[in-house]
């Protein structure tokens, strides 16, 4: 057995889309593994059923109930992972990322408004202090996000070491196979309901496939600002029969509608970091149509493979995609299969930790870390995001 090393993740606090990741590299029998949390959720997430008992996680320290312990992990581990802190040890991050010492940040985004705002000068000061300083460290960025990496290659940090990175959520029950498709046809759309996530898009599907006869039932999942103006929109199209609105339901009860779902709908514009709901309905069998805008899609999705994808917001597009599903039934139990598979075979939390683990004791062992061919840990190439003018048809601010 290869000798152990000790990793460290340290982020803001542990939640479900961390979680399978966290224990895959707990479970690995050469890795000592530590989560850092350096704060308690928020009660909003807590509300929304997010919240995990930390009190049986035996490799979870709190960075605000032993402050030393904590930076001792962070700066002596073979491997530090620095996700989100809020800016709360920012000082232990900085000598960690100046010491020399292999280290993974794992970021979104940072112009998901636009990659305009670079030019700013205060703004590129702070991006010197937090990255570019740190170009020729053996720090490396692990993308959460499909459009991150090329957010960074703007201000020229991470230069060849950026790398693909996500989320790897974990359903229970995750060997359900889907039963043969009945007539009616489920779709299943799920998220908070607010501008950025397009729930009006998905309505905009039924009211078509209403009006053509296609025999189909569609579920919508969660809360937000904007689902009074989705019951408007049923109300006004006469889709009672055929929309119902659940409201908010915890991350088990929304993965039961996802495995009853044949079609799941993901309508994000460009500020969706990643989206895990796309890991989670491709993990269930469902034939995903999603918007390639989203950080998540260009990842996980290959279009007219495991599943569909559409452009620039188009909801004419996403209505074609959903519509040649209908007419092409077979393909909808294909899609699923395959992107079943994807995640079985690649964007897993099992997997993510153990290529991670091996890019590091290669480091580790003075040799040159190969990025693997795809998936986690692959290498990320820069794929335009959207632009100045797509952003003039959206709000363009995040919620």
């Amino acid at each position: 057995m290869d000798k152990g090393i000790i990793v460290t993740f340290v982020s803001n606090y542990i939640n479900h889309h961390q979680l399978p990741f966290c224990n895959a590299m707990n479970s690995m029998e050469d890795v000592e593994f530590h989560f850092i949390q350096t704060s308690p959720m928020e009660e909003k997430r807590v509300e929304m059923g997010w919240a995990l008992d930390i009190t049986g996680i035996p490799y979870v320290s709190l960075f605000y109930e032993d402050r030393d312990e904590c930076k001792r992990l962070i700066l002596d581990s073979d491997v530090t992972i620095l996700g989100w802190s809020d800016g709360l040890i920012s000082e232990i991050e900085q000598e960690r990322l100046s010491s020399g010492k292999l280290t993974f940040r794992v970021s979104e985004r940072i112009y998901r408004e636009g990659q305009w705002k670079f030019i700013s000068p205060k703004g590129i000061i702070a991006k010197y202090r937090e990255h570019i300083r740190f170009r020729n460290k053996p720090v490396y960025l692990l993308c959460a996000g499909a459009y991150v990496a090329s957010d960074f290659d703007l201000i020229r940090s991470y230069p060849g070491k950026k790398l693909r990175w996500g989320y790897f959520p974990q359903i229970k029950n995750e060997d359900y196979v889907k039963p043969e498709l009945t007539d009616c046809v489920n779709i299943c759309w799920a998220g908070r309901i607010i501008e950025l996530k397009h729930c009006e898009h998905a309505i905009e599907v039924a009211r078509l496939l209403n009006e053509k006869g296609y025999n189909f039932h569609m579920d919508i999942i969660g809360d937000g600002n904007k689902k009074a103006d989705i019951e408007a929109l049923v109300d006004r199209y006469s889709l009672q029969d055929r929309v119902i609105l659940h409201g908010g339901k915890k991350p088990d009860e929304v993965i039961e509608f996802m495995q009853k779902a044949d079609i799941y709908l993901f309508t994000s514009n460009y500020l969706e970091g990643w989206g895990a709901v796309v890991n989670e309905a491709m993990e269930c069998g469902c034939a995903v149509v999603a918007s390639h805008e989203a950080g998540a899609v260009p990842f996980l999705i290959s279009d007219g493979i495991n599943g569909l994808s559409y452009e620039n917001g188009s909801i004419r597009e996403l209505q074609d995609k959903v519509l040649y599903l209908f007419e092409n039934r077979d393909k909808i139990r294909e899609f699923g299969r395959r992107a079943k598979e994807t995640m079985t075979r690649e964007w897993n939390a099992q997997n993510g930790a153990k290529e991670l683990v091996r890019f590091s004791k290669e480091f580790l062992k003075g040799q040159e870390p190969r990025p693997c061919e795809s998936g986690p840990v692959s290498l990320a190439t820069n794929i335009r995001p959207a632009g100045f003018i797509r952003s003039l048809q959206e709000k363009n601010r995040l919620e």
